[in-house]
């Protein structure tokens, strides 16, 4: 099975999560909480699905590395990308799952004192995943012959 579309669907995902994140945080600071609510779970809901459709990827590759063909100062760009991207990402689930109870709960003051921290931690994730896409992907420079 042909699963080479995954990583532009993976991007996608992390647009759209990216722009529900964003329109959350709009919404709370106008007061709309339940509209809050439903972009929150929405962003969720999204970035569950890209990482069943990453992991997807990954094991029908066997786990491989992706290998960037860039050089010189794009590579270090990207590695640098890549490590805080990587660094970060473990957290996300973790403090979003958090962050749904507190919510959920109207535990607002520790809801509110977590997504100071949280918020752009998840926003950063999901932009950086794109970045790396489009450097992996359709910027990549080709390869040099050697």
């Amino acid at each position: 099975m042909d699963l080479s579309f995954l990583p532009s669907l993976n991007a996608s995902l992390n647009v759209l999560a990216s722009v529900m994140l964003v329109r959350g945080r709009q919404l709370i600071r106008r007061g709309e909480v339940d509209a809050h609510r439903r972009h929150m779970l929405a962003a969720f809901a999204i970035s569950s699905l890209f990482l069943l459709s990453y992991v997807t990827h990954k094991a029908s590759r066997g786990f491989e590395n992706t290998v960037y063909p860039g050089e010189g100062a794009l590579r270090i760009v990207y590695l640098s990308v890549l490590f805080s991207h990587l660094s970060l990402c473990m957290a996300v689930p973790v403090m979003a799952i958090r962050l749904i109870v507190l919510g959920l709960r109207g535990d607002l003051p520790r809801h509110k004192r977590l997504a100071r921290w949280a918020w752009p931690i998840w926003l950063y994730v999901s932009v950086t995943g794109v970045i790396i896409y489009l450097m992996l992907y359709p910027l990549a420079p080709s390869p040099s012959p050697g």
